[in-house]
């Protein structure tokens, strides 16, 4: 006679194959749900936006002017606009939520310190955008005023980025805030990125004799290279789409001017602007700006994902 163990676990076994089977089917209807909401997202703007796209055609892109009553319409300006403010807000918000992100990750202090500390700045990611944007207009405006007047009187004249006058709404004024808003993105996928390292390549770069910072730069960071890169794309993703706090703090001005104290625009913040008065060609024109923003978007992440699959074979050799 058999024994019936081996039976049940065949049952078993049978039973966890189905339902493994049936969980790889709801991920593929997710993964195509994702991927035709898109698509379709992608199809209606271009749809809206036909009518623009077969008047003005590249001319709209190259165009620098945007005049609703004159039928103008050219968003150069702010696509430049939205490209320099996310740039500078990388530039600010990268070395500082990477040296935060090490700073939790490392045993520099007590653990209920770090959980606070990782607390608020977690924290910063639920404050809402126009908050983020009254906040500037209170703050960092008055600041931008008065110390940009500053930085324009001594270096205005021989460097175009730091010419006068120094406007509260600018350029400098909305990429300021918005480093502060995608620094909790960049600090919690780095610290998560850095926490994952094998405690083992620590201790063997230890044991080679190398300093506490010397490990962190030259083995901890390297290693964990390819969740700070993804934390830099999906911090510049929001960067690029953010809306609110930039039509609050950014001057929304259609001129192209070299200065970082003057004010400019961006592609979400024109249409946050002028949508909602828009009528008949205007309506065209808006879309296909939104339909620029996506594609914006869609190759930063492109370009991204790019980069991060050459990180992580380059850090393959590490781990």
């Amino acid at each position: 006679m058999k024994d019936p163990l081996p039976s049940a676990a065949t049952d078993s076994l049978d039973e966890f194959r189905s339902g493994t089977d049936l969980f790889r089917i709801l991920c593929w209807v997710a993964s195509a749900a994702t991927v035709a909401t898109l698509a379709w997202i992608i199809f209606e703007i271009t749809r809206q936006a036909w009518p623009a796209i077969s008047q003005f055609g590249v001319d709209f892109i190259a165009g620098t002017k945007w005049s609703a009553n004159r039928g103008i319409f050219g968003v150069l300006p702010f696509i430049i606009g939205t490209a320099v403010s996310s740039f500078i807000a990388i530039l600010f918000a990268l070395p500082l939520g990477l040296a935060i992100a090490v700073f939790l990750s490392e045993d520099f202090l007590p653990v209920p310190v770090r959980q606070f500390i990782r607390f608020v700045v977690e924290l910063l990611a639920a404050i809402p955008s126009v908050v983020y944007g009254l906040w500037g207009i209170f703050v960092v405006i008055p600041l931008v005023q008065e110390y940009g007047k500053i930085v324009a009187d001594s270096l205005g004249t021989s460097i175009p980025l730091f010419k006068g006058p120094a406007f509260g709404n600018s350029m400098l004024t909305a990429s300021l805030v918005l480093a502060l808003m995608i620094l909790p993105t960049i600090t919690a996928i780095s610290r998560t990125a850095l926490v994952a390292v094998p405690r083992t390549l620590r201790e063997g770069s230890y044991a080679l004799g190398a300093t506490r910072w010397e490990t962190i730069f030259r083995v901890i960071m390297p290693t964990a290279a390819p969740g700070i890169v993804a934390a830099t794309i999906l911090a510049l993703g929001r960067a690029m789409g953010e809306t609110m706090a930039i039509a609050m703090l950014i001057g929304n001005s259609s001129r192209l001017t070299w200065s970082l104290f003057s004010p400019a625009g961006t592609l979400a913040g024109l249409l946050a602007n002028e949508f909602a008065e828009a009528g008949g060609l205007q309506v065209a024109s808006l879309m296909f700006a939104a339909l620029l923003l996506v594609v914006l978007t869609l190759g930063v992440n492109i370009v991204g994902e790019i980069v991060l699959k050459h990180t992580q074979k380059s850090t393959a050799g590490i781990r």
